[in-house]
This record gives C-alpha cells, sequence and structure tokens, in this order.
C-alpha cells in the first residue's frame, strides 16, 4: 500500500477577474487544468453563447511567465537563504511567492516606438529623439506631457520586482524630453540643459503660479512608487494647468503662432476662440491642440486664422 505524500483534498483554486480578462490558479495537477478549462468552456458556451480564445487560454505551468494586465506573473524558484523571524532562523523567504514582471518588449518599447521618442539603430540600440508633434507647446507642457506619461507607466508597474530596470526607459523619456525642448528653441541638447540648470545639478522649468515661482522637475521615476507621491503629483498638476496659464495678452505680446509656430514679427497676430472645448471633433490640427491643451482660444497668425476659419 502507498500512501500520497501530499493528500487528494489539498487542492485550491483562485480566480481573478478585471473587466473581461481573469486568471485562475490551481494548486493541482495538469489533469485538473484540464477539466477546469473544458468546464469553463462549456459554461461559456451555454449561458453566455460565447467561445473562448484559443490564442489567449492557456495552461502554464507556475514556473512560466503567464501574461496578465500588461504583466508577466510566474511563481518564483529562489534558493535563497535568508535570516529573519525572533529565532532568526534561516529560510528562504522569496521561494514560492508570486513575482510580477515588467513586459518590456512588448509595452515598454511598443510605447516609446508609438509616441515617436525613440529610435532603432542599426546595433539594436535605442536613441531618444525629439517629438514633432508636441513642439508648438510651451516649454512647461512639454515637461509636463513628458512627467505624466512617466508618472503613469511607472506608477502601474510600481508592484514589478524588476522595477528599477525601467531606470533606462526614464533615461530614454528625460532626454527625448531634452531634445524636443532643445528642437522647439532651435539650439543644441547641453545649451538647453544649461538654460534651465537649477544650480544643484539639475534642471528644471521655472513658472509662476499666483503667489510664487516655482519650478517644473522632470520626474524621478523611483518615487513614483510611494503613495504619497500621487497626492503631491496632484496639487503639482492643479498648479501647472491651474495657474501657470498665460493670459491673452502675454500670449499676443509673445507674437507667435501656436499652430505653425511662426514668429514673423511683420504679419498679425489674433486670437481663434470657440465656445465649448467638448463640442470640437479633433479632426483639424487646430482642434487637436484645443482638446490636448483643453484650451479654448489659440493664438494664431493671420494665415492659419484664414485657415480655421475657412474650415470652422
Amino acid at each position: 500500500m502507498t500512501i500520497p505524500c501530499t493528500a487528494q483534498t489539498d487542492k485550491k483554486l483562485k480566480y481573478v477577474r478585471y473587466a473581461d480578462d481573469f486568471i485562475i490558479s490551481v494548486k493541482g495537477n495538469k489533469k485538473d487544468c484540464h477539466w477546469i478549462k473544458q468546464q469553463l468552456a462549456d459554461f461559456i458556451n451555454g449561458h453566455l453563447e460565447m467561445t473562448l480564445s484559443p490564442e489567449k487560454t492557456l495552461i502554464t505551468h507556475s514556473s512560466n511567465c503567464a501574461r496578465f494586465l500588461g504583466y508577466d506573473i510566474r511563481v518564483r524558484r529562489s534558493q535563497a537563504i535568508k535570516r529573519g523571524g525572533s529565532g532568526q532562523v534561516k529560510k528562504r523567504t522569496l521561494n514560492g511567492s508570486v513575482e510580477l514582471l515588467i513586459l518590456f518588449k512588448d509595452k515598454i518599447h511598443l510605447f516609446l516606438f508609438n509616441k515617436g521618442i525613440v529610435i532603432q539603430k542599426n546595433d539594436g540600440s535605442y536613441f531618444p529623439v525629439h517629438r514633432k508633434n508636441i513642439l508648438t507647446a510651451t516649454d512647461l507642457e512639454i515637461v509636463t506631457i513628458y512627467n505624466s506619461e512617466l508618472r503613469g507607466i511607472c506608477r502601474y508597474y510600481g508592484l514589478a520586482s524588476n522595477f528599477n530596470q525601467l531606470n533606462y526607459f526614464a533615461y530614454l523619456m528625460e532626454y527625448s524630453c531634452l531634445k524636443t525642448l532643445a528642437s522647439k528653441h532651435k539650439t543644441s541638447l547641453v545649451k538647453i540643459r544649461a538654460k534651465y540648470k537649477d544650480g544643484f545639478g539639475s534642471w528644471a522649468i521655472p513658472y509662476e503660479t499666483k503667489t510664487t515661482k516655482k519650478r517644473m522637475y522632470f520626474t524621478d521615476y523611483t518615487k513614483c512608487k510611494s503613495p504619497s507621491t500621487f497626492i503631491d503629483l496632484k496639487s503639482s498638476a492643479a498648479v501647472t494647468y491651474g495657474y501657470s496659464r498665460t493670459t491673452f495678452e502675454s500670449r499676443l505680446k509673445a507674437k507667435k503662432c501656436e499652430l505653425c509656430g511662426t514668429t514673423d514679427k511683420q504679419t498679425t497676430y489674433e486670437i481663434h476662440h470657440v465656445n465649448k472645448v467638448k463640442n470640437l471633433k479633433g479632426k483639424e490640427k487646430w482642434e487637436q491642440m484645443m482638446i490636448a491643451k483643453q484650451r479654448k482660444t489659440l493664438v494664431v497668425c493671420h494665415h492659419c486664422h484664414r485657415h480655421v476659419i475657412h474650415n470652422h
């Protein structure tokens, strides 16, 4: 008579769902997994009149990565020993724990290419470049766009065990931001960094609030994991989007078309106004710009204004 090393009742199942994505973890054998998958397929087909996607509905061993909500998930097989507890007992603290990993190739790299932040060189390495589609934004808005994108990704992947590998992503984002500012002012990266140096070895964009002068720094990705950072960022965003808005007068005095970017002193500059931003369809470039800035006005040159009115 043989006795199994574990009881046959020692089986567990956990189900996690977000919207139409779900994952099921099974403590059992592969036969159990196939049975559960068939039961699930029968239920969805019979009650919901839908079918499971064969490409997405997979059975994966816990030592391999299963993909869920932008993460790769697996169970660690670690032999690392650490002392812990009151008796300073040696134990393998990581072994058997769930590990979340960032999908660099399918998520991070794809984001960089889609946004036009990097190009790939012949040797396969990435090279940061300026973004042409935001050159007409103010310096403060350019840094705010990059900060918002960097924070969003870093906060989402804050649970990943390989979070520190985002340092290269943050580097590419910062230098693309600097190159965008340099291209906007038709200067070099070194000169634009010197222009905005803060005196402490870093750089930042100065701006004014109702009460004082402040600086908008490029986001430190390592601080995006802290829960308190979210509160700080909300107040920072309120300052950026609320109090730093330039007046009609100062925007007109700048004598720069916010649509085509011309600074011709011989032409006249006018303000184009719409009643509601939400009514814009986003088909024209000027509509896209108003929607992105959530601003009902644009300072444009006479030529651009005629074009806008003709197509409005």
